[in-house]
């Protein structure tokens, strides 16, 4: 991957985090504590700037709940997974009655 590729997906990402850690009403310290790193790398993150390791973003993804949809949705361009994760948001908005219900039915037009 090229450096301009991935400090685009770094920005994108930083923003997704930032976001999703201040509607959980996280400061910056809270996540740090939480991920064990320091704040300022949080900073740097959430900026965009110097990256983010893989083992750091799939903590955030798992303590902020986020999707991988929701983090690489606007880097995919195939349309058949674009439709995927336009399912996977709406399901994402259901009650788990509802998904249970989604899940039946998706198991039924599979066997046929």
């Amino acid at each position: 991957m090229n450096a301009e590729v991935k400090s685009e997906m770094d920005k994108v990402f930083g923003l997704i985090l930032k976001q999703h850690r201040k509607d959980l009403n996280y400061t910056q310290a809270d996540m740090a504590e939480k991920l064990g790193i320091s704040e300022k790398y949080v900073s740097r993150v959430e900026t965009g700037i110097g990256g983010i390791s893989k083992e750091t973003l799939a903590k955030y993804m798992n303590i902020l709940g986020i999707s991988p949809n929701v983090m690489y949705k606007e880097f995919i361009k195939n349309p058949k997974v674009q439709q995927e994760i336009e399912i996977s948001e709406s399901l994402s908005e259901l009650s788990t009655e509802k998904l249970e219900l989604i899940l039946e039915i998706a198991k039924k037009l599979k066997d046929l």
